[in-house]
């Protein structure tokens, strides 16, 4: 189907461009990371990038080819590994992006805060914490080793379809104790992402009025390095947090329809890509600013 071959080469476009993104992310900071600056936001970074490509590889590749048609893809083992590793990522990439904000809002806080006592004196702090996310990711989606299954969707003990794997029905039980650890998890991670955000842009605003104050006017369009660093950061977030949303808008909509909405749920498998392709590119083209405003920003503090 021509609809079909649309989908799946938008989808494989889609893949390719954000795993090359996500490689040259991961390649440019590990280096950096195993030279000389061993700073903790460049391992979150290398993280992001591992997740993002994580998402890529279990989401975007299976899509695109089930999208042009291949048919029995995955044997029951591969089903369950593809989509345990995208709801692994999934929850990761909500936990590192909160990560990542809180370790920069703590990072440009003034030396005289008591928030300054959270930034983490090395990166092995930093390690212990992804391996929580790991850790308390895995856990929250033990379920799916047991509902996932590569039958085919004409039996009648299966329901929802990923297209190349299917879900088997669970007891409701099981179902509201996941499901409740998962909305508990992305509310508070959210919750933690956005009140780092609002203090940096408060300290930063407050920072930025002091410089305006005190340098000459020839300086003025000269944007501080914690400025450029916090705007990084902050676009970041504004794009994990529009694409989170409009999939949870989308997901709703299709589980309270009566009918299926193809479009939706085309539109719905491309913004769960979003953020994993856009989100490195983000980051090449804010090249440098992080890296230098972890270094310097807290010698601008009094």
């Amino acid at each position: 189907m021509p609809a079909n071959i649309v989908e799946g080469t938008i989808s494989a476009s889609l893949t390719g461009l954000g795993t090359t993104g996500n490689i040259f992310v991961l390649g440019k900071y590990v280096l950096i990371f195993a030279g000389k600056e061993q700073k903790s936001i460049y391992l979150i970074l290398v993280h992001l990038a591992v997740t993002n490509t994580m998402t890529l590889l279990s989401k975007g590749v299976p899509g695109t080819l089930a999208a042009l048609g291949v048919r029995n893809l995955l044997d029951d083992t591969g089903c369950k590994i593809v989509v345990y590793m995208e709801r692994v990522s999934r929850g990761l990439s909500i936990c590192t992006s909160s990560l990542l904000t809180v370790v920069q809002a703590v990072t440009i806080c003034p030396r005289h805060s008591g928030w300054r006592r959270l930034k983490p004196r090395s990166a092995r702090y930093v390690l212990l914490v992804l391996l929580y996310f790991w850790s308390l990711n895995s856990l929250i989606s033990m379920n799916l080793l047991h509902s996932i299954t590569n039958i085919s969707p004409n039996s009648s003990k299966v329901s929802n379809s990923e297209r190349y794997c299917y879900f088997l029905p669970e007891s409701k039980k099981v179902k509201w104790i996941f499901l409740t650890c998962m909305v508990l998890r992305d509310a508070g991670f959210q919750g933690i992402m956005g009140a780092a955000s609002g203090y940096m842009v408060r300290v930063l605003h407050k920072h930025h009025q002091q410089i305006l104050h005190l340098q000459n006017a020839k300086f003025l369009y000269t944007a501080p390095p914690e400025i450029k660093a916090a705007q990084s950061i902050l676009l970041l977030m504004l794009c994990f947090i529009v694409f989170y949303w409009i999939d949870c808008l989308l997901s709703l909509i299709i589980s309270c329809s009566l009918v299926t909405l193809s479009t939706a749920v085309n539109v719905k498998e491309f913004l769960t890509l979003g953020y994993a392709v856009l989100s490195p590119f983000i980051l090449i083209h804010r090249e440098g600013h992080l890296g230098h405003c972890g270094g310097t920003c807290g010698t601008h503090r009094s």
